[in-house]
């Protein structure tokens, strides 16, 4: 019998503990989200196949009155999708680590040549730059202008998008 059910009987049989078995707040109890989604793929968190980091804690949601409903978002089991069916539930998209950390490659290498594309609402422009950093699909780095085979300009920071292509988002 699972924990948390063992815990609702205990509270049920005697109602003098239950404020001590039940939840300590008004909200959901994040860490045992993260043991479920860890129960549900098989694997401990920041493994490959686990949750890549545990649940926001910033996060306040309405405790679930009934049993959590865990399932894989797709078929490439990117995420696992984390609903409360009650009455006035929430759902959480909880990323799973699809690789070990040491294989994954960077994109773009320290000193590449890479476009980067500045773009904002209703508009894109792009210049050739340097990057300074190495990095991964989606990650920050520093790149540089670079016109005339010089650098021109700060170096800036920006999010790697694919091989040779960095992006600066304008609000």
């Amino acid at each position: 019998m699972p924990v948390r059910y063992a815990l609702l009987l205990a509270a049920a049989a005697f109602p003098a503990a239950a404020p001590a078995a039940a939840h300590a707040g008004t909200f959901a109890d994040l860490a045992e989200i993260d043991r479920d989604v860890a129960a549900f793929t098989g694997v401990p968190q920041g493994q490959p196949g686990g949750a890549v980091r545990p649940v926001d804690r910033r996060l306040k949601l309405s405790p679930c009155s009934s049993p959590l409903d865990l399932r894989w978002y797709n078929a490439r089991r990117e995420s696992v999708v984390v609903q409360c069916p009650s009455a006035n539930g929430w759902k959480l998209y909880v990323p799973v680590l699809t690789k070990p950390v040491a294989a994954v490659e960077n994109a773009v290498s320290r000193g590449d040549a890479v476009t980067v594309a500045v773009s904002g609402e209703g508009f894109t422009v792009s210049q050739p730059g340097e990057a300074m950093e190495a990095g991964v699909i989606g990650a920050w780095i520093r790149v540089r202008s670079v016109s005339g085979g010089k650098s021109v300009g700060e170096p800036m920071r920006a999010r790697v998008v694919r091989p040779g292509l960095v992006e600066v988002p304008m609000p």
